[in-house]
């Protein structure tokens, strides 16, 4: 029996240094292929992936890449899945850039299959309001209204390879449409974490996301009927003509990140009452600046988390040279109670993000914990 146990270690400790060695291939392979590049921005197109919709981690401007957990993994690190306890459901609504009548309705669970996997589903969907229909006979509208339609639908997996490392992938669906032109496509992530230290607060995580083929936009909104002339041999008054869309590329990106967690107390039981976490994370993006979040929270026990961050990247301190609308400045709150014996919980959690214009980005979420 001992045999047969050192046997199964060993077959374990090799599957294990397989996946670290295919993950830093991919990290070596992506850091090369995916640096941020400013000069291509706006060449790549589905840019709601770029969207953090959840409120939990966005408070801490998505510093907290090698140590989210839960559903909230489906956007940072899909490894994070893997602390799954038994079912997570988690409903957000964010009203985003405040004052445009944009918003995000989110939705996902997670489930714990078997001893160390979790499977989850995410969806995450754009309202834009209805826009005016213009033409160049009438510009100011009046002929009626339409809404473009952005959902995208992730289902992933993650699993605990042992009691130091987590890995996961998702497969994510993406559709961006109105009455008559659509583009569907697809996209794959993936990620590992890492833990480690005296009491497993020092936490490590990589992850590889938005990766996919190109999307392309069809349908008969790309073309339009135009007069022939009268003498034409066919006989016929109007013929059809169609634009072909360029293809785009998805905005892939790169996730590296750290945290540490700080406890004021060498008691096994009494540390965990009052916690300090400290976050940072590289994002290198393939259509945009590379940016830098940095992230701090302060737990009591499980019931009240109190967090901020700030995301850096060139040019975001000044007027003249930031090209984005978020200036930097993030924050939320976390309120948890629990409901029965078995440690089942519900939580209410709020984050802003401060941009300028506009009002800020705020995103309000309920989450359960069965």
């Amino acid at each position: 029996m001992i045999n047969q146990d050192k046997k199964q270690i060993t077959i374990m400790g090799k599957f294990i240094k397989k996946i670290i060695s295919a993950l830093c291939a991919t990290l070596v392979l992506a850091g090369s292929t995916f640096a941020g590049n400013a000069d291509r921005a706006g060449q790549a197109g589905a840019s709601e992936l770029l969207i953090n919709p959840w409120a939990r981690s966005s408070g801490m401007a998505g510093a907290n890449t090698a140590s989210v957990k839960g559903l909230e993994g489906s956007f940072l690190n899909i490894a994070g899945i893997a602390f799954t306890r038994k079912t997570e459901l988690i409903f957000s609504h964010t009203d985003w850039l405040s004052g445009t009548d944009i918003s995000i309705n989110s939705f996902g669970f997670t489930q714990r299959v078997g001893e160390t996997g979790a499977l989850g589903l995410s969806v995450m969907s754009m309202n834009f309001g209805n826009i005016p229909i213009t033409t160049v006979d009438q510009p100011d509208g009046g002929i009626g209204t339409f809404s473009p339609s952005f959902v995208n639908m992730g289902l992933s997996y993650a699993k605990g390879f042992s009691d130091n490392i987590y890995g996961g992938m998702t497969v994510r669906m993406i559709s961006e449409a109105i009455s008559d032109v659509s583009a569907r496509g697809v996209a794959l992530d993936a990620g590992i974490q890492y833990v480690t230290g005296p009491f497993d607060n020092i936490h490590f995580g990589v992850s590889l996301k938005n990766v996919g083929p190109r999307m392309r936009f069809n349908g008969d909104g790309l073309s339009f009927r135009t007069p022939l002339p009268a003498n034409n041999p066919s006989g016929t008054k109007t013929f059809t003509v169609e634009n072909r869309s360029a293809n785009f590329e998805l905005p892939s990106l790169v996730n590296i990140g750290a945290s540490y967690d700080l406890y004021f107390s060498k008691d096994s039981v009494a540390m965990k009452n009052h916690r300090v976490t400290i976050a940072g994370n590289f994002t290198s993006n393939s259509f945009s600046k590379d940016q830098f979040m940095f992230g701090l929270e302060y737990g009591f026990k499980s019931f009240l988390m109190v967090r901020g961050g700030y995301l850096f990247e060139k040019g975001i301190t000044s007027t003249d040279e930031r090209t984005t609308a978020f200036t930097g400045p993030t924050a939320g709150i976390t309120i948890e109670i629990p409901f029965n014996k078995s440690k089942s919980t519900f939580g209410f959690d709020y984050s802003y993000r401060h941009t300028d214009p506009f009002m800020g980005v705020h995103s309000i979420g309920a989450r359960i914990n069965l």
